[in-house]
């Protein structure tokens, strides 16, 4: 998959109030896939999803206020940027899809599956808690003071301003975001009332410990007893553990991710 800043591959879908960017690559089963925080589908899922699209339809979103997705009047909230992913679905005519997520989109994912379940098949989780007290104290304290001055001298904001409806809108895409993440929030409850089968995947050195990842997996039944010989102990979700894997590479590793994705997407099991 190629896309150019200047040839854009995707589409706009009018959901939930604003116009949602979005690329469909590849054929087969429906695979919504979307970026963590400052990113776009094309700067942080280039290399897994042109991996993916041999055996899904993959579609690609620039979440609200991020890439071509411009911000307007309405406050950012994980909720908010699910129901525009439930939308997207509806408006692709499609019953359910499957959905991957990375950190912000992780959340997103998530919020998805909780308030629209009917639109998800399977969820797939990189690098995203459940509560917010998930991630290590300094990521919490770094979610909420991003600098827009800070982030101009990174690859972020040069990817943001080459796409962006309008690129002036970045100090307040800041101040957006430093607001939505600096909310408290723990959606335990609604995590154990799932029906969908989720993968759960953090790196061993991520922006949560280990630990937050065995423990959502607690919630959704798995890792409470031994399996079994036959099995019949096991849940339709899975946990993996990524060895070197970082909050800054996860999304980048296909060598550690393809073997844990393909075999749980290829999976018959479904909401």
């Amino acid at each position: 998959m190629t896309t150019n800043a200047n040839q854009p591959a995707g589409k706009y879908a009018a959901v939930n109030g604003i116009n949602l960017y979005y690329e469909v690559h590849g054929t087969g089963k429906p695979l919504v896939m979307l970026h963590g925080g400052f990113g776009t589908f094309a700067t942080m899922f280039a290399a897994l999803s042109s991996a993916l699209t041999a055996n899904h339809q993959v579609i690609g979103v620039d979440m609200y206020g991020h890439g071509r997705t411009a911000l307007t009047d309405r406050p950012m909230s994980f909720e908010s940027m699910a129901d525009d992913i439930a939308g997207l679905i509806e408006y692709l005519g499609l019953e359910k899809a499957d959905v991957l997520g990375f950190s912000l989109g992780g959340a997103v994912a998530l919020q998805t599956a909780i308030r629209h379940p009917e639109r998800v098949n399977k969820l797939v989780l990189i690098s995203a808690p459940f509560k917010r007290a998930g991630w290590h104290p300094e990521m919490q304290v770094g979610m909420k003071s991003n600098s827009a001055e800070f982030l101009r001298n990174t690859p972020l904001y040069d990817a943001y301003v080459s796409v962006a409806p309008k690129p002036e809108d970045f100090t307040r895409l800041v101040s957006q975001m430093n607001g939505a993440l600096g909310q408290d929030y723990d959606w335990s409850a609604s995590v154990a009332a799932l029906k969908s089968p989720i993968l759960i995947i953090a790196g061993d050195s991520d922006g949560m410990p280990p630990a937050h990842a065995v423990e959502f997996f607690n919630l959704l039944g798995g890792g409470l007893k031994d399996a079994g010989w036959d099995g019949a102990n096991m849940i339709p979700s899975q946990l993996a553990i990524l060895p070197g894997g970082t909050h800054y590479n996860i999304n980048f590793r296909t060598d550690l991710l393809l073997p844990a994705l393909t075999p749980f997407l290829a999976e018959n099991k479904q909401a």
